[in-house]
């Protein structure tokens, strides 16, 4: 089957942006507008087609990112729509690792909000080309040159505005073409916003409109020197150049389009759909992909169909019926059903079993999918997200992604013995979908332990337990995950020798630690020389100091930003072995770091309260009485804005007591900033609070 669209009209984008932003709304329009939707899903009433899980139609929050697709003037887009709340990071992450584009998303009252702050780093860090789109303009309040200024300031971004609304809050009817400097008037709500009315700038909005234009050509005529000639001889500008220089910028991120409206009135998406169209990247205007052979090489691959096959796994889903669906970018070439790939990174053959494009949670099966696509596979068991597959005669592993780790742990019960079994199947699936999420099991305390990303994360594990596998849970109060390390160089010996008759066990090593910078991980350095311990034995050392950090020395938490040097020792010719060495490697380890100086790191937020005057000294003070830095206080748009660093173990249940401080007035959002020593007085006590769990 040959492609039926030619990859240059190809838009692959997600929509981005912080928690009720109205990313799902305008994701609704765009499918109806598009004509894949006969009608509109509403969040509200639990009808959109894109939160289609249970706990989304609750709540009125995505969860999970779905992928749809959809025409537009004879280009395809396939658009993912991702969560806002930070718990959820992961989904924005992975999507935006094989989007081309993204729309950007923000309230035209709260603007730049701190979670917009996290996706729009995120996008940065792959290189994402963005549109803007100010929605919510028919709110009180709303202020579009106000959002704009925030994306200069707290983005550091340069926005173009290339529209202006048309009227302002209950009064917005439409928005005014800046390029064409024509007015668009949504007039008639019973029409869903499908008929609109172009017609001339009405006078009151004339020179507001001409002032625009004229900040939109002159900051495009600083990156094209046709539009500066046109622009200095006051020469009128053709509508075709400023497209073209408004693209290529876009696409080497140096500006940023911004559009406006209001998705749940209908008013603005069909201009959004055009400049997805006219300024996002295709595949083929991104850099070629690059990747990594089995001999180390790096080689870049251009994205074309005729090349071997090369695609991504960003994500996996379980489904009861078919099992594992791989969620794949293609990259290069092009992929049939009954197809044999490579899972490079596993190193393992797989057969393709069926290809389905996706609409939120509905599938379209098809036969043969090419450069450029997202699509979704049946058959390949042995992939995990940040698999490359790719053709068996061309190897090659794409880079794959950074997971952040657990910041919260609870443990988690079976209400009846039969469910214990179905447990440990049910929550591997949950991993295999969630990288983020995590599972372990307490083999002192017999407790299965899940850790996430917040309390809701771990909320919605739960629920999905019950709803999706039928397993009823408890589970305990959450626990903080708390980090150990140390602070100065320091040195120990482990000694294991065991005669018992016949052959005994002899291992010994003196390893140096050093403190490494926050984030570093684990080191080891093997500095043995003159074959004091055989180099058999080296690795068993340092699976030995490995193991050890997991469970910790001090108070039972993982030990992290360490480097281990091992520079001594000695063996014995017939005694010494793996296992023994693999002890004394522990017992080194254990001895040096009582000497390091250890301390307890604790997880800290980055907090953001946004809330009425009248309460900002209770607030402020409530935080301080949380072990708080406050850094600033801002004016926000609906009062002011507090920021602050906290310690994860002190906000757990904070949203009940900011609504009874501030009459349910106040909101706050919060995110994982860093890892930090704790006081020396919370460190003791908890540590009598681990020492107290481990005797139960």
């Amino acid at each position: 089957m040959a492609r039926q669209i030619s990859i240059e009209k190809n838009r692959n984008i997600g929509i981005m942006a912080h928690i009720d932003a109205g990313k799902t709304t305008t994701t609704e329009r765009i499918l109806f507008y598009a004509g894949l939707t006969y009608k509109m899903g509403e969040v509200d009433d639990g009808s959109a087609v894109m939160d289609w899980m249970e706990q989304e139609q609750e709540r009125g929050i995505t969860i999970t990112s779905a992928a749809t697709t959809c025409m537009w003037k004879g280009h395809r887009i396939n658009i993912i729509d991702t969560p806002g709340h930070v718990d959820f990071t992961i989904e924005v992450e992975r999507s935006l690792r094989v989007l081309d584009g993204a729309v950007a998303l923000f309230c035209g009252v709260g603007g730049v909000e701190p979670q917009s702050e996290a996706v729009w780093k995120q996008a940065d860090k792959y290189h994402i080309p963005r549109i803007a789109f100010v929605n919510k303009m028919d709110r009180v309040g709303a202020d579009f040159p106000g959002v704009l200024e925030m994306m200069r300031k707290r983005l550091g971004v340069h926005p173009v505005a290339i529209q202006i609304p048309l009227g302002t809050e209950a009064n917005f009817s439409g928005v005014i073409d800046l390029i064409r400097m024509v007015a668009i008037r949504y007039e008639d709500e019973d029409h869903l916003g499908v008929e609109c009315k172009e017609t001339l700038i009405p006078p009151e909005y004339k020179e507001a409109a001409e002032i625009c234009r004229d900040n939109l050509l002159e900051s495009l005529s600083e990156l094209d020197e046709e539009i500066m000639e046109h622009y200095l001889s006051d020469e009128e500008i053709p509508e075709e150049l400023i497209n073209r220089t408004l693209r290529r910028a876009t696409i080497q991120m140096q500006r940023v389009p911004v559009l406006c409206g209001a998705a749940f009135k209908n008013k603005g998406v069909q201009p959004l759909l055009d400049a997805v169209v006219n300024y996002l990247p295709s595949p083929v205007d991104m850099p070629s992909v690059r990747g990594i052979t089995p001999d180390g090489r790096e080689v870049q691959c251009p994205i074309k169909d005729d090349d071997p096959l090369l695609a991504y796994v960003f994500k996996i889903m379980s489904d009861p019926y078919i099992g594992y669906l791989a969620y794949m970018r293609i990259y290069t070439g092009s992929l049939k059903t009954g197809n044999m790939v490579l899972n490079a990174t596993a190193g393992k053959n797989e057969r393709i079993g069926r290809i389905v494009k996706m609409h939120a949670n509905q599938r379209e099966e098809v036969k043969e999918v090419y450069a450029g696509d997202i699509v979704a596979a049946v058959g390949l068991n042995t992939v995990n997200t940040g698999s490359t597959v790719c053709s068996p005669q061309r190897p090659i592993i794409l880079e794959s992604m950074q997971f952040p780790e657990p910041v919260i742990s609870v443990a988690i019960e079976v209400a009846t013995r039969k469910d214990n079994d179905k447990l440990s199947a049910a929550l591997n699936r949950l991993m295999a979908e969630d990288p983020s999420f995590r599972v372990h099991y307490n083999e002192e305390t017999g407790q299965t332990v899940i850790s996430g990303m917040g309390e809701l994360h771990l909320e919605i594990i739960v629920d999905r337990l019950l709803r999706e596998h039928h397993i009823s849970s408890r589970v305990g109060a959450p626990k903080v995950a708390y980090r150990e390390t140390i602070t100065c160089v320091c040195q120990g010996e482990g000694r294991f020798i065991r005669q018992t008759g016949g052959r005994g066990q002899y291992g010994h090593v003196r390893i140096r630690l050093e403190p490494l910078e926050a984030g570093e991980g684990f080191q080891f350095v093997n500095a043995i020389t003159g074959g004091v311990i055989p180099k058999e034995f080296i690795p068993a050392v340092q699976r030995g100091i490995k193991e050890t950090m997991e469970s910790g020395v001090v108070s039972g938490f993982p030990m992290v930003d360490i480097r281990a040097i091992l520079y001594d020792g000695s063996y014995h010719e017939v005694d010494s072995s793996e296992i023994a060495f693999k002890v004394a490697g522990s017992l080194a380890f254990k001895n040096a770091v009582r000497k390091g100086k250890p301390v307890l790191l604790e997880p800290i937020m980055w907090v953001e309260v946004a809330t009425p005057e009248q309460f900002i000294g209770d607030v402020a003070g409530d935080l301080t009485g949380r072990r708080g830095k406050i850094f600033r206080i801002d004016q926000g748009p609906s009062g002011q804005n507090t920021i602050a660093e906290v310690p994860l173990s002190e906000m757990f249940g904070y949203a009940t007591a900011l609504r009874s401080r501030t009459e349910g007035r106040a909101s706050y959002h919060m995110r994982f900033s860093r890892y930090k020593p704790v006081p020396a007085s919370v460190m003791q006590e908890i540590q009598e609070k681990a020492v107290a769990a481990q005797a139960g």
